[in-house]
C-alpha cells in the first residue's frame, strides 16, 4: 500500500518535484511581460502577426474541411469562410498597424458590451453576497472599454501590447507564486 506522500499530483507527474520548473516558466513569463511593456508596439505588432498566423492555418483547414463535404451549399461555405480567414490573416501580415486599429477598436466595444451585461447581471445579483464586487467590476470594464475607444486610433498603437504584457507579467506572477507554494507542500 503506497503512503499519502508517494502519491502524484491528479492528472500528471509529481508536480511537487517539478517545483522549480514551474518557477522558471513563470520567470520566463514575467520578463516576456517586462519586455512587452517596454516596447508595447513592438508587442502589439507580435500579437498581430501571431493572431494573423493563426487565421492563416484556420483558413486554410477550413478550406481542407470544404473539400471533404459531399454537397455542393456546404462546399461552397466551408471554402467561402476559409478564404475570408486567410485573408483576414494576410490582411493582418501586410497591414499589422491596420490590424491593429481593427482590433482594438473590436476590443474596446467588447468590453464596454461585456461591462454592460455584467452590470446588468450584478444589479441582478444584489440580494446576493458579493454582488458589489460585480459591478465594479463591471464599471472597471466599461470605463477600459471607453478609454480604448475614445482615445482609438491612437491607442491601437499600444493597446494590445499594454494587454499582453499584463497578462505575461500576471501570468509569470501565478506560475511563481504556484512553483514556490508547491515547494513549501
Amino acid at each position: 500500500m503506497a503512503s499519502t506522500t508517494d502519491v502524484a499530483a491528479p492528472g500528471g507527474p509529481d508536480l511537487k518535484a517539478r517545483w522549480g520548473w514551474i518557477v522558471a516558466l513563470g520567470v520566463i513569463f514575467l520578463i516576456g511581460g517586462v519586455i512587452a511593456l517596454t516596447s508595447v508596439v513592438a508587442a502589439t505588432v507580435a500579437s498581430i502577426f501571431v493572431v494573423g498566423v493563426m487565421m492563416v492555418l484556420s483558413g486554410v483547414a477550413e478550406i481542407v474541411h470544404g473539400f471533404q463535404m459531399r454537397s455542393w451549399g456546404r462546399f461552397f461555405l466551408w471554402i467561402v469562410i476559409g478564404a475570408l480567414y486567410v485573408a483576414a490573416g494576410v490582411i493582418a501580415f501586410a497591414d499589422p498597424l491596420l490590424a491593429s486599429a481593427v482590433f482594438t477598436l473590436m476590443l474596446g466595444i467588447g468590453l464596454i458590451a461585456a461591462g454592460i451585461f455584467r452590470g446588468i447581471l450584478a444589479v441582478r445579483l444584489r440580494e446576493e453576497a458579493g454582488w458589489g464586487w460585480v459591478l465594479l467590476s463591471a464599471v472597471i470594464t466599461v470605463a477600459v472599454g471607453l478609454i480604448i475607444v475614445a482615445g482609438w486610433p491612437a491607442t491601437s498603437l499600444v493597446t494590445l501590447g499594454i494587454f499582453l504584457g499584463v497578462d505575461l507579467i500576471f501570468a509569470g506572477v501565478g506560475w511563481i507564486a504556484a512553483g514556490l507554494a508547491l515547494r513549501n507542500a
